[in-house]
Parts: C-alpha cells; sequence; structure tokens
C-alpha cells in the first residue's frame, strides 16, 4: 500500500515563495509517497474581517465566526489562500486540485460548541467522505483542502483547519500528520521537546504550561493518533532535506506526538 501524508499548512508557516519550490521538490523525490495538503489562513482571515470593520474573536484558538464574517471566511480560505497554494506547487511541477470540505461533501458537519458556547458558524466534523480525496491521489494530483464545509442543510461553516488535518489524516489512512507551524515545535520551559507522549501532552495542559491556539492543535493530534495516525509532527518547514529524513529516515524534526 502507498504510504499516505497529510500536510497541514498553518497561515504564517510558508511565508516565502521559496518554501513552495523546497516543498515541490520534497514531493518529487518523496514520489513513493502521496501527499495531502490541508490550510489554514488565520492571518488573511483576521486582516480581512479587520477591513470590514469586523473584530477578531477566539475561545482556546478556535475563531468565533458570525453569519456575517463566514462569507468573508470562505472567499478567503477556499479562494484566495487555497489558490495561491496550488498556483504556486503548480508553478514547480505538481499537478494540484484545488478542494474544500463542502466538495461532493468531503466534510459534512454540525454546529461546534466549546465548553457548552455556541461559536457561531463554526463546524464539528460529523462525516467524512474520503473517497473524494483518495481518487485524486489515484490520479497523482495533490489535493489541496480549505476546511470550509457544509452541514445537512447546505449552511456554510468555518472549521478549524488542524481540526480538519486530522479527520482527513485518520479517514485516508495516512501514516503521518504533520502541522507546519511558525514555530519550531512544542516548547516547554524554554526548550523545544524532541518527543511527547499524548498523555504526557494532557498533562501539561492541565498544568497550563500548553495554552492558547496550542490547545485546539493537540486535541485534533489526540484525536488523529486514537483513531490510528501512527504520528503527529509539530515543526517548522525547514526545507525539502529535513522533510525527506523526517518520512524516510525518521530523524525528529520539531515535535514528534505520540501515543
Amino acid at each position: 500500500m502507498t504510504r499516505k501524508i497529510l500536510i497541514k499548512i498553518g497561515g504564517r508557516a510558508f511565508d516565502r515563495q521559496s518554501c513552495y519550490q523546497e516543498l515541490a521538490d520534497a514531493f518529487k523525490r518523496l514520489h513513493h509517497m502521496r501527499f495531502i495538503i490541508v490550510h489554514g489562513g488565520g492571518n488573511a482571515i483576521s486582516q480581512a474581517l479587520k477591513e470590514a470593520k469586523r473584530e477578531p474573536a477566539f475561545v482556546d484558538g478556535y475563531r468565533i465566526t458570525t453569519e456575517q464574517d463566514i462569507k468573508i471566511v470562505e472567499r478567503v480560505l477556499s479562494r484566495e489562500v487555497n489558490k495561491s497554494i496550488c498556483s504556486h506547487l503548480e508553478k514547480y511541477g505538481i499537478t494540484c486540485r484545488s478542494l474544500s470540505g463542502k466538495s461532493k461533501n468531503l466534510l459534512h458537519v454540525e454546529p461546534y460548541f466549546r465548553h457548552g458556547r455556541s461559536l457561531g458558524r463554526v463546524g464539528k466534523i460529523k462525516n467524512i467522505n474520503p473517497s473524494v480525496v483518495l481518487r485524486v491521489l489515484e490520479e497523482n494530483q495533490v489535493p489541496v483542502i480549505s476546511p470550509v464545509s457544509a452541514d445537512q442543510n447546505g449552511l456554510t461553516y468555518n472549521v478549524n483547519a488542524d481540526s480538519a488535518a486530522a479527520a482527513l489524516a485518520y479517514a485516508t489512512t495516512s501514516s503521518d500528520l504533520i502541522y507546519f507551524t511558525d514555530v519550531q515545535g512544542l516548547v516547554i520551559d524554554g526548550r523545544v521537546q524532541s518527543a511527547l507522549a499524548a498523555a504526557e501532552i494532557k498533562s501539561l495542559i492541565d498544568k497550563g504550561k500548553i495554552h492558547g491556539g496550542m490547545v485546539a492543535k493537540m486535541d485534533s493530534a489526540f484525536a488523529a493518533l486514537e483513531n490510528g495516525v501512527k504520528r503527529v509532527h509539530i515543526t517548522k518547514w525547514q526545507g525539502a532535506r529535513a522533510l525527506e529524513q523526517m518520512l524516510d529516515q525518521n530523524e525528529t524534526t520539531g515535535t514528534v506526538i505520540q501515543l
């Protein structure tokens, strides 16, 4: 069976066009693997909301999204950010397929409540149709997925990109889930941790040593591991060779999380 890798690109993780060239180079050299990309776009969304005179708000790293906000979120993620990533990779020879959670009911959601509090048009993934992604992989293309999804009534919801990445990682039986962020890895007491078990991380969250947006990322990491993903990586993009070493030679970069 061909090994599948799910990569989640954070909003500030690839801040240089050269990063996409390096990623394309890595894909070409790791041609024996299949790659799936899920992306966020938090900074771009926040900027667009501010331009619309709307103030961004979060609960534990989850963006509160009103009915007025969701149109802006969908435009930024599913059109602007998604098309930009596809364009960059195709420039360097990688054939991509632009998708969102709404593509052929890829991600079916319901309203998400955080500690009993409604976050508005924020969705929790209820069902996944992985055949949409697997078909693209069979055609030797890289699916590039915006997490914007819809419920059974066709209403559009913003879905946390980390959560979408985790759900798609286990639904597609990916061996590794890699979160590329703007930080080196999980930093505890001033030091990047090379490896942690899920139980250790839960304890660190309880102690307040992991907080804010990283809590949401850890929630998704736990879900991926508990549903069959072997490893979750939290790391900063360090070039094509680093990705190859991580996947082909099992060398640690950033933080590796396992059960």
